[in-house]
């Protein structure tokens, strides 16, 4: 079983913030003690944040639920209560993660220590001293804290490289890939011998450095879903400068310039601007018969193909992985090419999400639904609604009664009069139910 995981789908829940308090001052020798019931504190976020030592998804394998602590309940002598601390997630650096519902971007995770908060804590309760006022000194009204919010988030990983070896399975990549870095990937002589992928860090004969990921190899259909290819070529994605690694010796009956075509195409179809990444071709197993026949007609298709005369001639590093065979000039001429290369943007036609409160923005969006249970119950529904009653206590008349004021001003009365709702019919919000009065 493959021990590598790049795409889970987890659900978050913040914390709920902690309940108001309704209470009073009874102290001997205070005159006129009033309300003294503290607010809730604050619910726990779910944060994720960037670890720099995981390389897999794999730790949300058997753990896909998450949830913060609530806030503390407010208590007397108008004590506070402590805020959640906020629940960190850790996540290997370049996750993308979206909302699963929506498809929104969230966040594109890349350096160590950053963080996205994905699920925010519910604000604490007011406690009965914040209603206090001159008409009303002693008010038995407190609320109940805010729910966290609650969500579920898409996690995709793509693997942070500077150079991607792509090409068609068994061309040597994964032995070019250990022979230029410590990295030890599995190598054998059959197709799809890589089921992961695998970085390795290479450092060059002039002391320079980069990252190079062995891709899982493609096959013609990937972007399609054929092979594997579909499920790792998000993983090139983030790359500035593709290998594309040619088997020159055509053992098995294949013609590298129809491999080097059908990989581009591949390329292409998954996404056109990874055509856009300089390429170099590495032209592998040079060490074998008939290889240097095979690359003579290799580079006479190429110019066949080549449409600008003014254009670039692509750059060819004969090499063989085997001998170590002309590796010092193709990592030479990478590491080049890096330098000169700048970062594509993954996103730069999609904005991530930002949630930003507006004072003062009333939406075009209705606060509340009506419908009709075959019973004759009436049912309201709807998210501001649904938060008003969540955060209503209703062991106390005079909450009740401030939250049928707050009903009333959202215009529900006349609305449910407007459907046809009678004196004494029942009216729902969520498990509570009550009579209509008119």
């Amino acid at each position: 079983m493959s021990m590598f995981l790049d795409q889970v789908t987890i659900d978050v829940k913040a914390g709920k913030g902690g309940d108001g308090m309704v209470a009073f001052r009874r102290e001997k020798y205070v005159p006129d003690g009033g309300p003294a019931g503290g607010d809730g504190g604050r619910g726990g976020d779910v944060v994720l944040m960037v670890e720099e030592g995981l390389r897999t998804l794999m730790d949300f394998r058997y753990n896909r639920h998450f949830r913060a602590h609530p806030g503390e309940n407010g208590m007397s002598k108008g004590m506070h209560g402590r805020g959640s601390e906020d629940t960190f997630v850790k996540v290997p650096p370049g996750t993308t993660v979206r909302d699963a519902d929506t498809g929104a971007l969230l966040g594109d995770l890349i350096e160590n220590g950053q963080t996205l908060v994905v699920a925010k804590g519910g604000r604490g309760g007011r406690g009965n001293i914040r209603f206090a006022s001159p008409r009303n000194p002693a008010p038995e009204i407190a609320e109940n804290g805010e729910p966290g919010q609650e969500r579920r988030i898409e996690l995709e990983l793509k693997v942070l490289a500077d150079v991607g070896l792509v090409g068609f399975p068994s061309v040597g990549k994964s032995t070019l890939l250990s022979v230029i870095s410590a990295a030890r990937p599995k190598i054998g002589a059959y197709h799809f011998t890589t089921l992961v992928p695998n970085l390795g860090m290479v450092n060059t004969s002039d002391n320079r450095s980069f990252v190079v990921a062995d891709l899982p190899g493609l096959i013609e259909g990937a972007s399609q879903g054929v092979g594997l290819g579909t499920q790792f070529l998000r993983h090139i994605e983030r790359t500035r400068v593709i290998l594309h690694v040619i088997d020159m010796s055509g053992m098995e009956g294949r013609d590298p310039y129809e491999d080097y075509l059908a990989i581009n195409k591949e390329l292409g179809e998954h996404n056109l601007r990874l055509l856009e990444r300089p390429q170099i071709i590495v032209a592998n197993k040079m060490d074998m018969p008939n290889s240097e026949e095979n690359l003579a007609q290799f580079k006479e298709e190429l110019a066949k193909e080549k449409t600008d005369e003014f254009a670039e001639d692509l750059l060819i590093f004969p090499i063989s992985a085997v001998t170590r065979k002309g590796l010092d000039n193709l990592l030479n001429a990478t590491a080049d090419l890096l330098e000169k290369t700048p970062e594509f943007p993954l996103y730069e036609e999609e904005e991530v999400e930002e949630e930003a409160v507006h004072y003062g923005f009333t939406s075009d969006e209705p606060e509340f639904a009506i419908d009709r249970e075959p019973d004759a119950t009436w049912v309201l529904s709807g998210p501001k609604i649904e938060k008003l009653f969540q955060m209503t206590n209703f062991a106390h008349d005079e909450t009740v009664m401030r939250f049928a004021r707050q009903l009333r001003s959202l215009g529900v009365d006349e609305a449910l009069r407007a459907r046809g709702a009678k004196d004494g019919d029942i009216v729902r919000i969520g498990n509570f139910e009550f009579e209509f009065v008119e």
